[in-house]
């Protein structure tokens, strides 16, 4: 009896100790002291998003995907955690998908990985329907306006899909102007009776010759007038992320010149397609449209 107690002994301590070095060697437990977070804790459709990153150990860089986009992380001393602005396009449907990180160690280790999914809810955006009348050439271009309209569309195609992966951007992004907001994201637009894609941006009610202010730091992409936009800013303000200002009547910057939040950038106007004067602003992150509403309401960390 006591043999037979001995060895059932031996057995499961041998057992257990297997376990352990399998635990310990899992990358399930060397993952599990990650920390992901985002704000807002509830991700939906056509909206940005911050995500912090506590990783299990001391890393020099980290970058990973999300939803086929690259993320390029800044490092914040104070909370020792990693952070980027990212976000959801407007079409993605509800479910739960991979966020891919991968992280570079101080020399002589080696780089380490970790994926967890991300839960993606459905918001409903106001459809309203919004029947406006613009000039025929917007509408019913000649070819000689053809031509024009494809010189924009290959200038927006060039500058617009670029990302520079690195963040300018500093703090909470703020309005470009104090006035009354007149058409939200995602309304339905009817221009001389007929349907247009969702609205991509946000317009504010300002009279022609109103103050624009950039909505946070960055460089100057764009500053010129094409077709649709009329007088046309964009800044810059890294990890992918760019803000547009659009039917601008001047410009107070330059093409490749640094801008700080808060700092005039343009005055308003009615130009291009538009049906009156006002401000049109829109996000885009990385070849995607996001709610302006909604990046101005992330509280988001100051520079270190």
């Amino acid at each position: 009896m006591r043999v037979h107690l001995i060895r059932s002994f031996v057995r499961n301590a041998a057992f257990g100790f297997a376990f352990a070095i399998a635990f310990l060697s899992s990358p399930l437990a060397y993952c599990a002291t990650w920390t992901v977070h985002t704000q807002p804790s509830q991700l939906v459709n056509g909206a940005p998003f911050l995500l912090q990153i506590t990783p299990a150990t001391k890393l020099a860089s980290l970058t990973g995907t999300w939803l086929g986009h690259p993320l390029t992380f800044s490092y914040n001393t104070a909370t020792k955690s990693w952070f980027v602005l990212a976000g959801v396009s407007i079409e993605t449907t509800p479910g739960s998908y991979p966020l891919e990180l991968n992280g570079e160690p101080s020399a002589g280790k080696k780089a380490v990985a970790f994926s967890r999914k991300l839960s993606v809810g459905r918001t409903k955006y106001p459809q309203i329907k919004v029947a406006l009348t613009v000039e025929k050439k917007f509408t019913e271009p000649t070819p000689e306006q053809l031509k024009q309209i494809d010189e924009s569309k290959k200038v927006k195609e060039d500058y617009l899909n670029r990302v520079t992966p690195y963040r300018e951007w500093n703090g909470k992004f703020a309005a470009p102007a104090e006035a009354a907001i007149s058409d939200v994201f995602g309304s339905q637009r009817i221009f001389n009776g007929k349907a247009q894609s969702p609205h991509q941006g946000l317009d504010f009610r300002v009279p022609t010759g109103t103050p624009v202010t950039a909505m946070n730091d960055g460089t100057v992409l764009l500053a010129r007038p094409l077709y649709y936009e009329g007088g046309f800013v964009v800044i810059d303000h890294g990890q992918g992320l760019l803000t547009l200002y659009l039917h601008l009547s001047e410009f107070k910057v330059k093409e490749g010149g640094t801008v700080k939040r808060g700092q005039e950038i343009a005055l308003s106007g009615g130009t291009g397609r538009a049906t009156g004067p006002h401000l049109h602003v829109a996000v885009r992150w990385q070849g995607t449209y996001l709610d302006p509403e909604r990046l101005f309401q992330l509280q988001l960390p100051k520079n270190n």
